[in-house]
């Protein structure tokens, strides 16, 4: 969802077309259960950082439940909490 809303917000509504038509549908989708959802907001707390959102804080707890290391995204927030970010 936030990635849809990026395409299409900074590169268009083309964009968009291409992202749900040829990156969609090789993505692995992980629902948030409230376990994680749990987890995530109570780190979101503990932070204490007002730039921190809580999609962040779901993105991090699914990342280390799942053993992933990098990650796709622009967020400065996910090299600060140890994951390699791409591009780098």
């Amino acid at each position: 969802m936030e990635t849809s809303s990026l395409a299409l917000r900074k590169l268009g509504l083309e964009a968009l077309r291409v992202l749900e038509r040829d990156i969609v549908p090789i993505l692995r989708i992980v629902w948030v259960t409230r376990e994680v959802h749990n987890s995530a907001a109570s780190a979101q707390l503990v932070a204490s950082r007002r730039s921190l959102s809580l999609v962040d804080c779901v993105s991090f707890e699914i990342m280390r439940r799942s053993g992933i290391r990098t990650a796709f995204s622009f967020e400065r927030h996910f090299k600060e909490y140890g994951y390699e970010i791409l591009p780098g």
